[in-house]
Formats: C-alpha cells, structure tokens, sequence
C-alpha cells in the first residue's frame, strides 16, 4: 500500500487580523506551510498529494483553484505525483475545455505526474453555480468522455442535447500518454460500483463510516470492475482511502499536541455541513442509517475512543499509525491518503507527523502484504 497525502487548507476561526489588503492571516499560512509539508513529504517518499475543490466551506476547506495549488507544487517537488482531488465536472462549474486545459498544463510542469480525480461534488456548491443535481452524474460522465476527447484528437468537436463545443484545437495535450489516469470520488450509495463499471480509480472520501462499510465498498467496486467499460484511455483498478492521520514520538506527546481538539473539531464540522448540505433530501431515519455517528458530533459529543479503537483515524506513535494502517491495507487499499493538516495542529507537528511517517511507517507499510479478506 502507498501513502499519499491529501490537503484542503484548513484554515479555523478565528482567522486573525485582517492584512492591509484584507487578507487573513491563518488563511495565507496555511497555504504557506502546506507547501513546505509537500516539499517534505515528496523527499520521504509520500506517493501523491490531492488538492481538493471546494468552494465557499469556511473553516474546514479553503482550496478553490487545485490547478493553481498544484502548479506551484510541480516546481518545488521531483517525485510525489500530483493528484486533482477532486476537480468538479459538471457543466456548471468549470467548461470541459478549460479542465482539459488546466490539468494538462500540470501534467507537463510536473513531467508526467499528474493523477486527475473528478466528482459531482454537494448541494451547497451545486446550487451555487446553477448545477441541477438531478443531471450532475450524466454531467460528470460526458464532461470526462469531453476532455478524453480533447486530449486525444488533434482536432476536436461535440454535439449532444446537453453539450455542444465547435471544431477546435485544444492545447496543450498532457505530458503522459494518452492522458492521466482518471479518477472518481465515491461518496453517496452506489458510487463505488460506477467508478468499477467505468475502469476509473475509487477515491473513498466517506469518513465517518465504520471501515466495515469500507470494505462492502471495497469489494463493490472490484465487482464492478470486472465487468467494466473503460470510459477513458486509461483504465484504473485502483482504491484510495483517506482518513486524519497524526503522528507523535508517543501517544502522550500526541495528546499535547492537541490531537482530540482537532479531530473534535473536525468531525464536528463535518457532521453539520453533511447534515446541512448532503441530507437534507433525506428522513432523519435515512440519515440515521447513512451515518450512524452524526448525533454525537451534532451534540459536540464526539466519540473519539470509538474512532480510535475502530482505526478510523490514525493517531499514535509509529508503531501504531502501522498497526492502524495495515488494516486499510487488508481492507484492499492500495493506497491511504493522509489528512494531516487539520485542526488547529502547529506546522511543526505536522511536520513531525510527516517525518515519522515517512522514515519509520512508509518503508514498512509498502512490504506489508496484507491479509485475505476473509482474515480480517
């Protein structure tokens, strides 16, 4: 299993003063110091950092433009590869012409490194930018079958009832050939049997399920996969997890860095903006049924023992983060994203995190073979 690490600029209130252009300070610093965390990671060996896009989430995501993020990336690193995770395809959101532009164009600044993940994204955003949800999964597929196309033919044109784009030479094409290996984020039921069917990576971005649910996905996706279609050039068989991860000398050392405040936090803003903008179509018993742990964190009790018990963060001293991850692993990960910077942890402990990390758990965890399904 790789580890890969994934990034969404967290930025907490309170932001700090105001600079005299009206920036806010935790905000620039998070970018910032994410930089340099990348700048480590890349020399230790981390597999690839995915660049979110998300618009409008205050606290918890302050990275709208991965393009640009990701840009700068590919002239500070030499090896850890550059992931779009994800970019949103719907018509609405960005034109099919210029994603194919943006993501070539950090394919050949990063000479080939460049892993493009895709995805319909929420309500909250979708509304935003007039994207009807009811069309968005089509949406998504055509638009990728869209930039294959511009990638692939020297001259390209389209015409469907939803989309239609005149004869044009789109530039430039992407460093690797035919193009990046495309992936999907599998968030909502069924999703993981649509990125199978489609020969596309799975990108497991539902973190407050039980791993139990993981694996069903898991295997869902595999199923599918045998009967897959490749949409793209580029099949991939593929499946990325991720989850916090933070990593200490000790566990109390782990403590003092204020590991629970952050994932507290965390869990609890992510549980109100779920419940705000990804259930409210659903019953409280349906949503009770999705996520069985929304009450707790919504009530601000989170149940950081059950999340830690059950390996659904990774926290600990080296040791453990392996113990941990091994299970993702087992699980049929091929690779686990890493959240690390998260919360209100200090730059230097996630720095730390990524140094343990990298020289006492990585070298490990990619010749740990993991145990059967059936095993676990």
């Amino acid at each position: 299993m790789k580890l890969d690490l994934l990034y969404e600029v967290d930025a907490p209130k309170p932001w700090g003063k105001p600079h005299p252009y009206g920036q806010r300070e935790r905000e620039q610093r998070a970018y910032y110091e994410a930089i340099e965390q990348i700048k480590l990671a890349d020399s230790l060996g981390f597999h690839t950092i995915w660049a979110v896009e998300h618009h409008f989430r205050e606290g918890r995501s302050h990275c709208p433009a991965p393009e640009v993020f990701l840009g700068a990336l590919t002239q500070v690193t030499q090896n850890i590869n550059m992931g779009f995770g994800v970019t949103l395809t719907p018509f609405g959101f960005t034109h099919p012409a210029r994603i194919a532009e943006k993501v070539a164009t950090v394919d050949i600044l990063s000479r080939g490194r460049c892993q493009w993940g895709t995805g319909r994204s929420t309500p909250m955003e979708q509304t935003a930018f007039h994207v009807d949800r009811e069309v968005s999964r089509d949406q998504w597929k055509e638009a990728i079958e869209i930039v294959c196309g511009m990638w692939e033919q020297e001259r390209f044109s389209y015409k469907s009832d939803s989309f239609e784009f005149p004869e044009r030479v789109v530039t430039p094409k992407p460093y690797q050939d035919p193009h990046p290996p495309c992936w999907m984020a599998a968030t909502s039921e069924g999703s993981a049997e649509v990125a199978g069917e489609n020969g596309l990576g799975m990108l497991s971005f539902s973190i407050m399920q039980p791993l139990e649910k993981m694996a069903n996905q898991i295997k869902a996706y595999r199923a599918a996969q045998e009967r897959a279609k490749p949409l793209t050039g580029v099949s991939t068989n593929k499946v990325a997890a991720y989850t916090l991860v933070h990593c200490a000398e000790t566990m109390d050392q782990a403590i003092d860095n204020g590991i629970w405040d952050s994932v507290g936090w965390w869990y609890q803003n992510l549980a109100q903006f779920t419940l705000d903008w990804e259930l409210p179509h659903l019953s409280k018993e349906e949503q009770d049924e999705t996520f069985p742990l929304m009450k707790p964190l919504l009530d601000g009790k989170v149940p950081i023992e059950t999340f830690h018990d059950a390996d659904m963060i990774v926290v600990g001293d080296p040791e453990r983060c392996f113990e941990k991850m091994c299970h993702y692993a087992d699980l049929g990960c091929d690779e686990l994203i890493c959240y690390v910077q998260f919360g209100f942890h200090s730059h230097e402990s996630v720095m730390k995190t990524i140094e343990l990390i990298g020289k006492e758990v990585l070298p490990e965890i990619e010749k740990y073979t993991p145990k059967p399904l059936a095993d676990t």
